[in-house]
């Protein structure tokens, strides 16, 4: 009796940060997988900006990046499924240069701000609170962090209800969330 009641103690507790899943079966493959996936992307991003190509450095890469695809392979990768990867993977990429374009438009808004000769009158701070229509903590974790790489706007919090809270520096700032920003998310998500 007491062997059952920590057994189902143990059940019941949260795993600390950093405590792997034991697994069997057809989950085993999806943490494969997304350990294999998550190292692929840190090696290549690691290769991409170190451009040292000698055996130390291409060594301290792969260890490097092997040990945090070990402990986060299933931040990045929740629950993968290669079906759902494949998916998302091409609508995501086409997220990215509409997202790079918005960042673009808001530096040269932030720099008309800067150099107006009447930019205290036109700076407007603002905090907005409004609530996503997103679902997954992905899509809500992608679009926080599109709206802080933004110029001019920051993401003060998000909750996993779709609350935000949002700083921006004018009100022509504020006026654009959720958004087309948040539809994007949505689409890149299959939401």
């Amino acid at each position: 009796m007491a062997d059952q009641i920590r057994n189902d103690r143990d059940i019941r507790a949260p795993r600390s940060y950093g405590e792997r899943k034991t697994t069997t079966g057809p989950e085993e493959k999806s943490v494969g997988i997304a350990f294999f996936l998550t190292f692929i992307i840190l090696f290549g991003v690691w290769i991409l900006l170190s451009g040292l190509f000698d055996v130390f450095h291409l060594s301290l890469g792969v260890i490097s990046c092997l040990m945090v695809a070990y402990f986060s392979g299933d931040l990045l990768f929740p629950s993968p499924s290669l079906k759902r990867l494949a998916f998302l993977f091409p609508r995501f990429m086409k997220y990215v240069p509409w997202l790079l374009f918005q960042v673009f438009l808001a530096n040269l808004q932030v720099l008309y701000l800067a150099f107006h000769p009447k930019m205290m009158a036109l700076i407007d701070p603002k905090i907005i609170e409004f609530r996503s229509r997103l679902k997954s903590d992905t899509a809500l974790v992608t679009f926080a962090n599109s709206i802080t790489l933004t110029p001019g706007t920051i993401t003060v919090s998000a909750s996993i209800y779709g609350d935000f809270r949002v700083h921006a520096i004018a009100g022509a700032f504020a006026v654009a969330l959720p958004g087309e920003m948040e539809a994007r998310v949505a689409e890149a998500f299959g939401e």
